[in-house]
């Protein structure tokens, strides 16, 4: 006979920033959705930035007009 169960799952949900809130995810799928007021701010560490529901990281990258390699054929051989 099958009765009904409790699992804890806390640490496997994952929220996405959405227009009106966090969609909430277990294994990819939509479970459920967390409503948040107009104007909502979140607060991130430094090189963090929000720009409405999106999010962007802040990193430092090389210049692409610095060659990094001289002499390479055009199969990647150097």
């Amino acid at each position: 006979m099958l009765k009904h169960q409790k699992l804890d799952i806390t640490e496997r949900i994952v929220g996405r920033l959405k227009d009106t809130g966090v969609d909430l995810y277990l294994d990819n799928q939509l479970i459920g959705h967390v409503e948040l007021p107009n104007g909502f701010q979140v607060e991130l560490q430094p090189n963090y930035e929000q720009e409405a529901t999106r999010v962007f990281q802040h990193f430092m990258a090389p210049d692409d007009a610095e060659p990094r390699y001289t002499d390479c054929d055009e199969g990647g051989w150097c």
